[in-house]
């Protein structure tokens, strides 16, 4: 199975309170960090959500479901069978993240937004986002029939500067 592997960094990052991508961890940034940690789990690494990366579909301003569409489509279009997801301010990763969540469909019970997702369910994605009711990633995974996958794994959560902050000294 070919994987492609998506850093979500689309989000306005209002309750950090600056461009969260951007924010530095022990010298780099929360998006390089989150690079790094997603980079062994997948064959291709894009960015979504940023200019410099694959664009949210339908729009920006969807949430987490608009950065897996926009990556879908573009694993889709390049020939990959599913999609890695993990959001800019997850800048750990289980090593063993792959094999904890094949077979696809599934995902990090303890943050929905770290999941495998196959290519082959755009149609249905495109249907909720058109839809625009539940925009949650877990309505998304129960149409799908995703596992929520039970882990020690506890992803870091950066919501403020003080959550930066205690990460920091952990």
């Amino acid at each position: 199975m070919k994987t492609l592997g998506a850093v979500l960094a689309g989000g306005r990052s209002s309750r950090f309170g600056s461009d969260k991508a951007l924010a530095t961890l022990d010298g780099q940034t929360l998006l390089d960090h989150a690079l790094a940690a997603l980079r062994p789990h997948c064959d291709a690494l894009v960015l979504v959500g940023r200019d410099e990366g694959i664009a949210d579909w339908p729009r920006p301003d969807m949430g987490p479901l608009g950065g897996f569409a926009g990556a879908l489509r573009h694993a889709a279009g390049a020939g990959f069978d599913q999609l890695l997801t993990a959001p800019v301010d997850c800048v750990r990763l289980p090593a063993d993240l792959r094999a904890l969540l094949e077979p696809a469909p599934a995902f990090l019970d303890t943050q929905p937004v770290i999941g495998l997702w196959p290519v082959a369910t755009l149609d249905v994605l495109q249907a909720i986002l058109a839809d625009g009711r539940d925009l949650a990633v877990r309505a998304y995974a129960r149409q799908i029939g995703a596992r929520a996958v039970q882990s020690d794994f506890v992803p870091p959560n950066i919501n403020s500067l003080a959550d930066l902050d205690r990460l920091a000294g952990s």
